[in-house]
């Protein structure tokens, strides 16, 4: 996405020189949210969800080097060693993404991960009805797949080492509703357990329980892709370091999307890295348009959003900056959470609900907090006081 977005950035700003994309996979740039959801869950065999085809590629006159690998860049002379040759630049992004963790204990190799399409196909070929499928980790990309397999007809357990599910960046009252959800649809959902090792077809957990296992799939969180950006010595913090324009230490490189770290002005300059589709998609947009001359700031509010059965879950903002909590009554089916900072500055919301229920206003606490506003907590848990008026004060 990131990638695919600075091309298009580069060109809506005016830039008419060769633009080369240069990408690992065989495919064309495509959507990677629907990998671990509806590429395993339609009916028909899944395609990818293409960001761009050979005839958009054509109209923006962009060079498409896929099946290649990069292997080193050259900063002295501006050039990137590639599998199939080199490549100079006068400027360079770089959006390599994150890789998932894999399992570090005995047999850990046994558990399948998710990436790509090709990923998302084999599992999807793997989760036949009433096989027993155990996914390792109780984060985002697992708790999706865990809700794909059921939908799939699968008989499902998730393992969390962790005291709850969705530890970082979720509150624990959101984490409950996702939690029993699971439960209610037939998720077996074991919790604080640790593991021991794992065989071909069972788990062993640290008590020596042993769970069987037709698969076995590790989600258990991503590391950011920066062998390339290191070896060329530039700044690594958490990712690749870069700053506000998403210049890395080397000004005529750029970084954008998972495998980056960027200070965040509305939240005291604090270094995040975000591992989402609309960050990805908007610091693709700024990359671009900052490579093509410009120096704009990249301030956009984080934003998150995850599918589960039929609920969305939205963040926006980061709730872990926020001191104190306000739950904003929405009825049995939607939980709406705003997070203040002890100066009464709002700094995340938190909403899960069914369908789009929560979307709305989520969107509105996101205006909100790029506005710095400080709503006072009796007008947030107040649903008489819309919050559409907050913004004109």
């Amino acid at each position: 996405m990131a990638g695919h977005r600075a091309v298009i950035s580069l060109r809506a700003s005016g830039y008419d020189g060769s633009i080369t994309l240069v990408g690992e996979e065989a495919l064309l740039p495509y959507d990677r949210p629907p990998l671990s959801k509806s590429a395993i869950t339609e009916a028909d065999a899944p395609s990818p969800v293409w960001l761009l085809d050979a005839d958009i590629a054509k109209s923006l006159k962009l060079q498409l080097m896929l099946h290649t690998k990069a292997i080193r860049i050259d900063r002295a002379v501006k050039e990137v060693e590639l599998s199939q040759g080199a490549i100079g630049y006068d400027k360079l992004l770089l959006a390599t993404g994150a890789t998932p963790r894999a399992l570090s204990i005995q047999g850990g190799e046994h558990a399948r991960l998710l990436r790509d399409f090709g990923d998302a196909e084999n599992l999807r070929g793997e989760m036949q009805p009433g096989r027993n499928v155990v996914i390792i980790g109780g984060g985002f990309i697992g708790l999706e797949l865990a809700s794909s397999a059921i939908k799939r007809g699968c008989n499902v357990t998730v393992i969390e080492a962790q005291p709850r599910i969705l530890m970082r960046g979720v509150p624990e009252p959101i984490s409950k509703v996702i939690h029993d959800r699971h439960v209610a649809a037939g998720v077996k959902m074991l919790i604080g357990k640790s593991l021991k090792s794992l065989q071909k077809t069972s788990v062993t957990l640290g008590d020596d329980s042993r769970i069987t296992a037709d698969v076995i799939i590790a989600g258990i969180g991503a590391a950011p892709r920066t062998s390339l950006a290191a070896d060329a010595g530039l700044t690594i913090d958490n990712g690749i370091a870069v700053n506000v324009q998403l210049q890395t230490s080397d000004p005529d490189i750029f970084a954008a999307g998972d495998c980056c770290s960027f200070p965040h002005s509305h939240y005291n300059n604090r270094r995040i890295r975000l591992e989402a589709w609309r960050n990805a998609q908007d610091q693709g947009n700024v990359a671009g348009e900052n490579m093509a001359g410009a120096t704009k700031a990249y301030v956009a509010i984080p934003w998150f959003w995850s599918d589960q059965y039929d609920l969305s879950l939205q963040i926006a903002g980061l709730a872990d900056e926020g001191t104190v909590t306000v739950e904003r009554p929405l009825g049995t089916d939607s939980k709406l959470l705003f997070h203040l900072a002890n100066n009464g500055k709002l700094m995340g919301a938190s909403g899960i609900g069914k369908g789009n229920s929560i979307a709305r206003d989520i969107k509105l606490a996101e205006m909100l907090i790029a506005k710095g506003a400080s709503p006072t907590p009796a007008q947030l848990e107040d649903p008489s006081v819309q919050l559409k008026t907050l913004l004109k004060g």
